[in-house]
């Protein structure tokens, strides 16, 4: 059963926002991962996004690139990405784990026997960047039935209609795209942000978290104020490709930035 719904309405009984960062699994060294998971979560992580390497990430900018460039020389598989979840979950079952990657190793594994091995490891939630929702009945098929959340993707240009049929198929929560672009690419629109995030809320009883172009505390703050959720990636994950020579030096750099969006996040959402 997802830890997502859960989170989610303790969070808003609470007054509090999520604060949801990305890293990619195994960058820079696969034995990186786990400590790192959990030093976020001490520095007040709600949620973890956890993005599966692959040698296309058609969605992802620069730095997520190299991040998954560097996971694959490790030869960090899907099925490795499933064993570091694994592994966090003896130390904690309660935070709730996304997986967001492409669709090609989920399709060479089988939908169904993902499903229940991601379930199994104790993931909540997939987000598949290249599966249009009007394509994955199938998956989410078989996602639902191992009690997992699907999570799609809102861009700016996506209608009004669609954005209902998507947030119809998805669970969790829905992602909003907050620029056009690829991840880390522009300065948010701070003021249109808001007012589609308005309008998604209108059509969808999800809570609504908002990605791509976040970049320091201001930003997270900002959008705090509107957004149920703050999710942070390429920010991030620079940090951990500046830091890749020294495990402790990244991991304090990435524990120094999410303590200071979790204090913006909680003061903006106050």
């Amino acid at each position: 059963m997802s830890r997502l719904p859960g989170r989610f309405r303790e969070l808003a009984a609470a007054g509090r926002k999520a604060l949801i960062p990305f890293i990619t699994a195994g960058d820079p060294k696969p034995e990186v991962t786990v400590p790192l998971l959990q030093a976020m979560v001490g520095a007040g992580a709600d949620v973890i996004e956890l993005g599966v390497p692959f040698s296309d990430p058609m969605a992802d900018g620069p730095v997520i690139q190299r991040a998954s460039e560097r996971a694959l020389r490790h030869h960090v598989s899907l099925r490795r990405v499933l064993e570091m979840v694994r592994e966090l979950r003896r130390s904690d079952d309660v935070t709730p784990v996304v997986l967001m990657g492409y669709l090609n190793p989920i399709e060479v594994m089988g939908y169904q026997s993902f499903a229940q091995s991601a379930a199994a490891a104790g993931v909540d939630g997939v987000l598949t960047v290249d599966l249009p929702p009007e394509e994955s009945r199938e998956l989410v098929h078989s996602l639902r039935a191992a009690g997992l959340d699907p999570i799609f993707l809102l861009a700016p240009t996506t209608t009004l209609e669609r954005v209902s049929r998507v947030c119809e198929a998805g669970g969790g929560f829905a992602y909003y795209v907050s620029l056009k672009g690829v991840t880390g690419a522009a300065t948010l629109d701070l003021g249109a942000v808001a007012d589609r995030v308005r309008q998604i809320r209108t059509l969808t009883e999800l809570p609504i978290g908002v990605g791509f172009g976040i970049k320091d505390a201001a930003s997270a703050a900002a959008v705090a104020r509107f957004a149920d959720a703050v999710i942070i990636g390429s920010a991030l994950v620079k940090l951990v490709e500046a830091g890749q020579e020294s495990p402790a030096t990244l991991t304090s750099n990435v524990v120094t930035m999410l303590a200071e969006m979790r204090r913006a996040i909680d003061a903006g959402a106050g």
